[in-house]
């Protein structure tokens, strides 16, 4: 009985993490504005990430495994919001030659 409430957990988070990454995706072809795109990439995957790494938490063989999904996670979220500090400062300083060519207009 644990068992299938923890299986039907797993794959109710592996969906919603999918459906976030979906949404995130779906943003970053609708909207029009660069730094409206990072948002919805930086804060929309990160959250599906978070689901998809919990629903493989019970799938660890080990603490150890456990805590390097943890990790993964956790970089993951640093990197995606530092990279998106720097796209975002290069939009605002005017330097847009590798952003975007919507951004130069204004």
């Amino acid at each position: 009985m644990i068992e299938s409430v923890v299986q039907f957990a797993q794959v109710l988070l592996m969906v919603v993490g999918c459906l976030f990454f979906g949404i995130g995706t779906l943003g970053l072809f609708r909207f029009s504005d660069t730094l409206c795109r990072i948002h919805a990439l930086t804060k929309i995957d990160n959250l599906g990430l978070g689901f998809i790494a919990l629903a493989l938490l019970p799938f660890a063989p080990s603490t150890a495994s456990a805590l390097k999904v943890v990790l993964i996670w956790l970089v993951a979220l640093a990197a995606s919001a530092t990279s998106a500090h720097l796209v975002a400062r290069a939009v605002r300083s005017g330097n847009t030659a590798s952003v975007g060519r919507e951004d130069r207009n204004g």
